[in-house]
């Protein structure tokens, strides 16, 4: 399934034809350095595109997370309320939300757009 990014370093990926999944770009979490603590929307929770959904804390700083998506939070995953360090480690493959959505590729960047704007991604 193909990744989308926002200029914020937020990926999205369509899971089916009602959900897609959020989470942070490798350069992102590279940025931040140890991750040790995530705060996120809960379930119904609406998330709008380029809006705040949660912060990331790590070592360095608080950042927040924007999202990638319109649509209201229909999983939150839980794994990472105890290891949020799981970011670090698979930023790619690691998902933060879940919402009820469609991806608009039109408000974001394919992965090679993305790994263009900076030789560091």
């Amino acid at each position: 399934m193909e990744k989308y990014y926002a200029t914020s370093h937020e990926w999205v990926m369509q899971v089916d034809d009602q959900h897609v999944r959020v989470g942070i770009s490798d350069y992102a979490q590279k940025a931040l350095g140890d991750i040790v603590f995530l705060s996120t929307h809960e379930l119904g929770d609406s998330v709008s595109f380029g809006e705040r959904f949660g912060d990331v804390e790590s070592v360095k700083a608080v950042s927040e997370l924007l999202s990638p998506v319109d649509g209201v939070v229909s999983k939150v995953n839980t794994d990472l309320e105890d290891k949020p360090e799981l970011l670090n480690e698979d930023p790619l493959n690691v998902w933060i939300i879940e919402v009820e959505g469609q991806v608009d590729t039109s408000r974001l960047l394919s992965e090679e757009a993305y790994l263009a704007l900076d030789k560091d991604h």
